[in-house]
C-alpha cells in the first residue's frame, strides 16, 4: 500500500467535546500518582480509560459515546494504546476555560500514531490599539523596570486610577494614586537620574488609568528579569493611549558574555521586546493635554 493511500485512510475515531472540565474531573479522579500511565480503549460504545497498578488496583473511566456532541468511530474491533495520563490530563487542562463552553476535538490516529487533541479560538473583536504619536516630540520616559514596578505596586488601593503626569520643567513624572488621599510618587530627572534615565516632553501633560490595567503590565514580569533590572520605557500617545515596553533578556545563563558589546548592552538579537497598550479612562472636558 502506497503512503499516500495511507494518509488518505480515514481515523479510527473522530470525536468533539462541550464540556471538556467535566473529562478532567473524572480522570482526575483516577489519578492517584504523580507519574501514571493509562490504557485507553476505543469501540463504537465510546471510550474507556483504563488505570491500574499490576495485580493491586485498577479504576476504569467509562466516557459513553452520548457524552460526545459528535462521535465518528470508524475502527475495527477496539484499538487500544497507551497514554501518560498526567500529560494527558495536563493538556486537556488547557482547552478548560472556566465560564466558558470550548468545542475540543479528539482524533486517533494521527499522522504518526499521536493522539490529537484540537480546538477553535472563539473569533473575537478586538479594539484598535493603533499607537500614534501625541506629536512632534515623544512624550515618554525610561525608569528602571524595578522601580517602576515597585512605584506601581505601591500605589495599590482596590478599584483606584493611576494618574501619570509629565512636565518640561522641571523635567519630571508623577504617579498619583486616586480615590484614597494624596499618595504618589515622584522620578525627577535631574534628582534620580540613575531610575529615570531617559526623558522626553516639551508640554505638561496628564492621564489616568485604571489600576487593575496599569498593575498588569508589570506584574507578572520574572525576578529574573526585574533583577536583571534593564530600563522600560513609557509613551504616551494620541488620546492617552500608554504604550509600556519591557526588554527581555533571553541569552543562555552558561555564556553571559555572548553577544554582549564593549559597553556592556546586549544586540538585538538576544532581547525580546514586551509591549502593553493601556487605554486611559475616559475624562471630561477638563482633559489636560496642555
Amino acid at each position: 500500500m502506497s503512503s499516500s493511500a495511507v494518509e488518505a485512510e480515514a481515523p479510527d475515531l473522530v470525536c468533539e467535546l462541550d464540556n471538556v472540565q467535566g473529562i478532567v474531573d473524572a480522570l482526575t479522579s483516577v489519578r492517584w500518582k504523580r507519574h501514571q500511565d493509562a490504557v485507553v480503549e476505543l469501540s463504537e460504545h465510546g471510550i474507556v480509560i483504563i488505570v491500574e497498578e499490576i495485580s493491586c488496583l485498577q479504576a476504569k473511566v467509562y466516557l459513553q459515546r452520548e457524552l460526545f456532541v459528535r462521535y465518528e468511530y470508524g475502527a475495527q474491533g477496539r484499538p487500544r494504546f497507551g497514554v501518560s495520563l498526567g500529560l494527558f490530563v495536563d493538556c486537556l487542562k488547557i482547552f478548560s476555560v472556566p465560564g466558558r463552553s470550548n468545542i475540543l476535538e479528539i482524533q486517533y490516529p494521527g499522522p504518526d500514531m499521536q493522539l490529537l487533541l484540537k480546538t477553535r479560538i472563539p473569533e473575537t473583536v478586538s479594539w484598535d490599539y493603533s499607537f500614534e504619536p501625541a506629536g512632534s516630540i515623544p512624550l515618554s520616559f525610561t525608569v528602571k523596570s524595578a522601580a517602576l514596578k515597585e512605584a506601581i505596586d505601591d500605589l495599590e488601593w482596590p478599584g483606584s486610577s493611576i494618574q501619570i503626569s509629565l512636565q518640561p520643567d522641571p523635567p519630571s513624572v508623577t504617579l498619583r494614586g486616586e480615590g484614597h488621599g494624596d499618595l504618589q510618587i515622584d522620578f525627577s530627572y535631574y534628582a534620580n537620574s540613575d531610575l529615570l534615565t531617559a526623558f522626553s516632553c516639551d508640554r505638561q501633560i496628564s492621564h489616568s488609568y485604571k489600576y487593575k490595567f496599569l498593575r498588569a503590565t508589570t506584574s507578572n514580569i520574572p525576578g529574573s528579569v526585574i533583577k536583571d533590572n534593564r530600563g522600560s520605557k513609557l509613551t504616551i500617545g494620541r488620546g492617552g493611549m500608554l504604550k509600556v515596553q519591557h526588554l527581555v533578556s533571553v541569552s543562555k545563563p552558561s555564556v553571559p558574555h555572548t553577544h554582549v558589546d564593549s559597553a556592556g548592552y546586549q544586540q538585538p538579537s538576544r532581547i525580546a521586546y514586551i509591549e502593553f497598550f493601556v487605554k486611559p479612562e475616559v475624562e471630561d472636558d477638563t482633559g489636560n493635554d496642555s
